[in-house]
């Protein structure tokens, strides 16, 4: 029997480099009369072509290659018939169908064909749409410094908003790297039962412990041989030199006679690491900092590759310190590659808050916004698991939305911060989740009921019914794409090259999931789904429902990289 293979799921990159290979055909294709004077400039495949995504542009166009592009590769922007037919008849593997396409003042403009590109997204249901494209064999330990103890282990009440948006953004980070394929360990391991490790659970994070009497005694003798054996170490000779020309730093050297020293700055410049401190200078490890790299030693102990990444996230105030924990790793025989994830300050005017104190008002607001709009009913366990959830989103929406470098600035007002109202981050995202779960609830009851029939096979229907702007918005921008932005954060760290900082878009899952809410609660609020029980009316509402269903497993695979249940009712 013949294998038929399967066709590969749609996404926007290959669509967008097959569109650029037809248009650009080979360099020696190009008319000469297209070229001036033998110079024509031709340019990167990538910026050919760019998709729309404003609803004003995507009711007459998918795609676009503006007028600029075209007048550098063909004389007057005039595209060949060869060409155009090209781009018309565009086929490959994940291409998306193309219905037509003509030169306009604006450029050469492209509709996809839309009941074709319904039909392969959800018809089969859409699984591969809601996960990587890819998966690695990789091993990565992300390390948060903020919860190394400095000597004590941190507490709830010292732990500042700074170092609270570290932690968040290393939970973040570990579920969209377990999602393509990586192994993914956390350092430090906490003390079972802390208080530290009870506030991380409250907002949903699972990091992890050990009994408190664990000791990890043995790898940090380890470590501190490793260090007094190292070529960096700092010899009594060279730290006589370094010490004769002042009174000042003779003192300091005598207050740590005998204390091991590092010369960070030749471990950097001997092995050609990029982007470090060049102050880094020399560095006297402390108990704490053997401490830090024991537990960096056990991390990466259990990986089944051969090189690891350690993902240093730390907050710009610490960034010096988690440098010099880098090289002295580096310096005691550690050949792991490792990246530093940088989180710019958390300010907030007018009041000065720890990390217990910000989680605690939100709660109280979450608690109160709800009682507001929901009266007496919000009362028992799961009114507290919902309020539970809801200001766990509230928090990591706030503190994950902006790029990771900037600055985030919080409103801490007591009468202010929360609303169940508005386009306003977390509790927005979550409430629209539900509206989905609402939805369908309603339509179970119908079917019981006897009102509607169950949901056919999608080969059944006809997705040409999918007319409203809304619902090719809903696909084309967020349902095809999602695959593509979950692999952006491996494909970064995969990335050869580069210093000690890694910057990633670790704002974009916030961002895409507070601009989809705001797309579909503006398709729910148009548009009726479920419709009066006609069978004429039949196939579009099924149609809509297949979209729906699409998009709220949508929902829990981008909630799932923020460890956020969702929300079912409210």
């Amino acid at each position: 029997m013949e294998n038929i293979e399967e066709p590969s799921p749609l996404r926007i990159t290959p669509t967008v480099r097959a569109l650029s290979s037809a248009l650009r055909g080979k360099r020696e294709n190009v008319p000469e009369s297209s070229r001036r004077d033998g110079d024509r400039i031709f340019p990167d495949p990538e910026k050919l072509w760019f998709k729309e995504s404003s609803s004003k542009n995507l009711r007459n166009r998918d795609f676009l290659s503006p007028s600029t592009m075209l007048n550098t590769l063909y004389a007057d922007g005039q595209v060949p018939p060869p060409v155009m037919s090209r781009v018309l008849s565009l086929r490959g593997s994940g291409v998306l169908p193309v219905a037509g396409g003509e030169v306009i003042g604006e450029g050469l403009r492209v509709r996809v064909d839309r009941p074709a590109a319904f039909k392969a997204v959800l018809a089969g249901g859409a699984t591969e749409y809601l996960k990587p494209s890819s998966q690695r064999q990789s091993c990565v330990v992300l390390n948060c410094p903020a919860l190394h103890p400095k000597p004590n282990t941190p507490a709830p009440e010292t732990l500042t908003l700074g170092q609270l948006r570290t932690v968040l953004l290393a939970d973040h980070m570990g579920a969209l790297l377990r999602g393509q394929g990586f192994a993914v360990s956390y350092c430090p391991t906490l003390p079972q039962d802390s208080d530290i490790s009870t506030f991380l659970q409250a907002l949903g994070i699972d990091w992890p412990t050990a009994p408190a009497s664990w000791t990890n005694d043995e790898r940090e003798e380890k470590i501190q041989e490793a260090l007094e054996n190292c070529p960096y170490k700092e010899r009594e000779t060279e730290r006589g030199r370094r010490t004769s020309g002042g009174g000042g730093r003779k003192a300091e050297e005598g207050e740590n006679e005998g204390a091991l020293r590092v010369n960070l700055k030749r471990v950097f410049q001997e092995v050609g690491l990029l982007g470090y401190d060049p102050s880094l200078g020399t560095c006297t490890v402390q108990r704490d900092s053997v401490a830090h790299l024991a537990q960096l030693d056990l991390a990466t102990a259990d990986c089944t590759v051969a090189m690891a990444t350690a993902l240093h996230v730390t907050s710009c105030q610490d960034e010096f310190r988690q440098q010099q924990i880098a090289m002295l790793w580096r310096a005691s025989g550690a050949t792991h590659t490792q990246r530093h994830l940088v989180c710019g300050p958390v300010k907030t005017p007018g009041s000065h808050l720890t990390a217990a104190q910000y989680l605690q008002l939100r709660r109280e607001q979450m608690k109160e916004a709800s009682e507001m709009k929901y009266g007496d009913q919000v009362e028992g366990q799961t009114w507290d698991d919902i309020i539970r959830v809801m200001t766990s989103a509230t928090v990591r929406f706030e503190l994950l939305s902006t790029v990771h470098t900037s600055p985030v600035t919080l409103d801490v007002q007591r009468e202010g911060g929360v609303s169940t109202k508005g386009p306003r981050g977390g509790v927005f995202v979550m409430y629209n989740c539900a509206r989905l779960h609402t939805l369908f609830d309603s339509y179970e009851r119908g079917v019981e009921k006897g009102l509607y029939p169950e949901i056919p096979e999608g080969s059944q229907l006809d997705f040409s019914s999918l007319k409203e702007e809304g619902e090719w918005l809903l696909l084309f921008n967020y349902l095809i794409p999602f695959s593509e932005l979950l692999d952006q954060s491996g494909q970064v760290l995969d990335g050869e090259g580069g210093g000690a900082r890694v910057n990633i878009k670790t704002e974009q899952i916030c961002k895409f999931l507070v601009s989809l809410s705001k797309d579909f609660s503006s398709y729910y609020n148009r548009v009726h789904v479920l419709g009066e029980p006609l069978p004429h009316l039949f196939n579009q509402m099924f149609c809509r429902l297949y979209l729906l269903r699409a998009l709220r497993e949508l929902y829990h695979s981008a909630l799932d990289t923020l460890n956020l249940p969702p929300i079912r009712q409210l």
